[in-house]
This record gives structure tokens, sequence and C-alpha cells, in this order.
């Protein structure tokens, strides 16, 4: 009788889930789920403690998922990537798999991880990978060179061209398996910090409540009010999408079922929330293509030569939410107390970080790894490479944000700063984006820190080492 292991990483799902319908194909085979915590490689990626809550009250769920299809979830915990390897042998030879399924993992030491693993078992267990986390695989779009992609546009194009042409279809949930009993054993607490919060639910019928609810009555106006924080606009999936609670796939499903053929108008916001998926897929790829972006490098190669001034009291001053400029303070306090933030927001603190206080975007891009919930290497390094003019298709580095206007603009009412920093909420509308004026104009004192730099003097600092860093290289 064959026996196989399901091994689950970023794919914590049971539906449209590519590995665990394969193990589950032959009727007759025994199938038995997996799960390894690392809390040492989870350190070393600065993984915050509301994602390893979440992975943990998330591994209870999909335990009691796979209860009803008799499939039992072992959990192991070692260090490191290093010694899952080990422990995956040991698992082999205990329950004498004869196929180990798992999904691809992109990011460079877990593809050596993965790569590893593959030559422990080579004699004794055949590894089945599936992808299961994008639409397309890395490195299949490429341009006429040969090459990848270095610019969304034309990545986005050529995407399309395929996805037109591709019938991407869901991987039906298995049924229960016949003749298997399991005991299930309650998920240990992990060795590794871990705190609570509401902000994402782990129950797949909530997070697929959320895609619906979503694509049926949000889409449409996605395009005109998705740069609005304090809009409910955003699809707020980015931790079911990191975890693989929900797949790329399910979203183009529930997605079409509202907008079929929705790629006909890009000016859509159907097309436009879409267009956010293909971003996400092309940090995905650059990481496979360009290794480097893993290993905390910058994608142009010159921006390494910055001198950056690393101000240390600055550094926390912008972690707290204390800067003295309110889109940026309220921000940082929305992702410190919500594990979240708004997409509009990230670019503008990070921006903030880069071109006003001069600080490696690599502190910044650690920081909000240690708090988001939603944290992923890909997005989030791109994200930060393309605020801080470091890497691909990234803003020019003399594109600096003016955090004051940038709030008059997205939070015009200033509605969003008043719910996250209620000592402005006597400031009128019109002087929220600069309460100090009105401070100094009623001569009240003000509960709020002055501004740590003046804009129009950083800007001037930041381009003149960004263009010292360009002509030493």
């Amino acid at each position: 009788m064959t026996t196989n292991l399901i091994w689950f990483r970023n794919d914590l799902r049971v539906t449209d889930n590519p590995a665990l319908t394969n193990a589950c194909k032959d009727q007759n085979a025994t199938v038995i789920a997996l799960y390894i915590a690392t809390p040492e490689q989870w350190k070393m990626h600065h993984m915050s403690a509301r994602q390893a809550y979440f992975i943990h009250v998330r591994l209870t769920e999909l335990q009691k998922e796979l209860a009803e299809l008799n499939i039992q979830l072992l959990y192991q915990s070692c260090n490191n990537f290093t010694d899952s390897i080990d422990v995956i042998d040991n698992i082999c030879q205990e329950y004498q798999i004869n196929q180990l399924f798992y999904n691809r993992q992109y990011e460079f030491n877990e593809h050596k991880r993965d790569c590893l693993i593959k030559k422990k078992l080579k004699k004794s267990v055949k590894c089945i990978e599936l992808d299961g986390n994008l639409f397309t695989i890395p490195l299949t779009i490429r341009n006429g060179k040969g090459e990848m992609y270095k610019v969304f546009t034309p990545f986005r194009n050529t995407f399309l061209d395929q996805f037109i042409q591709t019938d991407y279809h869901l991987y039906e949930q298995p049924e229960p398996r016949e003749n298997q009993k399991i005991k299930s054993k309650k998920i240990p607490a992990f060795d590794y910090p871990t705190e609570k919060f509401e902000f994402f639910s782990p129950i797949t019928k909530k997070a697929l409540q959320r895609l619906e609810e979503f694509c049926a009555e949000k889409v449409e106006g996605y395009t005109e009010k998705r740069d609005i924080p304090s809009l409910d606009y955003t699809s707020q999936l980015s931790a079911y999408l990191a975890l693989g609670v929900l797949s790329v796939r399910q979203c183009l499903h529930h997605l079409t079922q509202e907008y079929p053929r929705f790629w006909e108008n890009q000016k859509s916001g159907a097309f436009s929330w879409f267009n956010e998926l293909i971003w996400r897929e092309f940090y995905q790829h650059l990481m496979v293509a360009h290794p480097r972006l893993c290993k905390h490098k910058p994608f142009i190669e010159w921006t390494d030569n910055i001198q950056w001034k690393n101000n240390k009291d600055h550094f926390e001053q912008w972690k707290a939410g204390n800067t003295g400029y309110p889109i940026i303070d309220a921000a940082m306090r929305q992702l410190n107390q919500t594990g979240w933030m708004h997409n509009r927001l990230r670019m503008i603190t990070a921006s903030f970080l880069v071109k006003d206080l001069l600080i490696d975007w690599r502190w910044g891009e650690q920081y909000f790894m240690s708090q988001l919930t939603d944290g992923d290497l890909a997005a989030n390094n791109g994200g930060w490479q393309w605020a801080a003019s470091t890497g691909t298709d990234s803003t020019p580095y003399f594109r600096i944000f003016n955090p004051t206007t940038q709030g008059q603009r997205f939070d015009p009412e200033g509605i969003f700063i008043k719910q996250w920093l209620p000592e402005l909420k006597q400031v009128p509308t019109k002087l929220i984006h600069t309460p100090h004026q009105w401070a100094e104009k009623v001569g009240k004192p003000l509960n709020y820190p002055n501004p740590i730099i003046i804009h129009d003097i950083a800007r001037k600092v930041t381009l003149e080492a960004f263009e010292k860093a360009k002509k030493t290289d």
C-alpha cells in the first residue's frame, strides 16, 4: 500500500491546493499531512509575533478541516530549514512514506532547503513538487531576449497574453478518505513570541466571505477609492495570500464570477485589483531571477554606495509614529496596533524613512516584517525597493514624496489621521496636516511632537546623497 505525505508550508488550505489534491488522487493510498515550525528561521526572517499567532490559529483550523477528510496533521518543530531536512527524513522513515507532495516556495533559502531534501530522499521517497501559490511558474515569462523583465508594464503585457490563453481551474477539495482513522493532537504552543489580534480570521469560510464581498461590493469602486485610507476599499486579503489560506486562483475565480472578461477594460476597478495581483507575481518572479534580492541587496547596484545617515533617534520616532508629520504618524500607529497598513500609506511611510530621514531602506523593510501579519518577503522587499528607488521599475530617486501634501491628497478631511492620532482631534480640518500652525495661531500647546526634520531641506540632502552615490559607481 502507498503512503503519501503532504507537507504544508505557506499553503495552509484544503481548497485549491494542488499538493493536497494530487496526494489524495489514489483512493487506496494512506495520506498523512505535516507542518514543521522553524522558530529560529522565523527569527532570522524577522517574522512578526502577529503572523506567528495567525499561523498557529490557522493550523488549528486546518487540523479540523483535514480531520473532516480523515487526514491526520502531524506537527513538528525544529530550529531552522537545515534541521527540517532531518525531520522530514525521520517522518518518512517512521511512517514508511512512498511519496512526498508539496507546493513550491521560490525564495532562496526555501528553494535551497527543498533541493537538499530531494537529494536526501532520492533513493527512498519520490518528491512531487507542484505550483500552488502563483498564476505562472517563475522564469516562464520572458522578454524577446529570453530574459526576465526588469520593468513591470511589459511583464504585465506578456503575462496577460498568456493569461488569456490559459484555463485557470480550481483544484477540487479531496473527498474524505475511507478506512482511514486518525488521532488528532492539539497543536502545541510555538517556541516563538505570539501576539493575539482579530484583524484577520483564521476560518476559511470567513476568508472566502471577505473575498466574495469584496468582489461583489467594492471592486467596482476600487480604482477611485483604493488610495483613500479612511475608506474600506482595499481587499484586505494580503495575510490570506501570504500564508496560503486563499490562493490567487480563488481570487481570480470570484473576480470573474462578478466581472467576466474583466481584462478587456483596463480602466475598470476589477482590472485595477487584478493588476495588484500581477505586481505580486512580478516580485515573486524577480526573486527567482535575481536571488540577491533575498540577501538584502538592492536591485540597482550603485545604490549600495549611498551614505545613509541612519539616525537611530529618528528611526525610533518613525517606528513609534512620533515624527510630527500626521499622515506618517497615523500610518505607523495603525501598523503598530493592528499589524496591517493601507498600501498607499506603506509607500508614503517608506518614502519618508528613506528620502526624508535618509535611513537605509533595509531598516524599514525589517521593521515592517517584524510588525506585519501579512509579511511576505517578495512583496515587502519589492515595495521597499520601489519606494527607496533601489529596485527594478522603482520610482526615480529624484521623486520624493512631500509628507504634508501626500496627507492632503489622500486624507483631505483628516478622517484617518484623527482616528489614529486622537491628540489632534481638536485641530480644524483645514490645518490638520499642519497642526503646529494652528497651535501657534490660537496659542494652544499641542500634545504632539514638532516635525523631526524640515522636508525641503531633507529633500536636498537626499538628492545630493543619491547623486554622489551614482557618480562613485
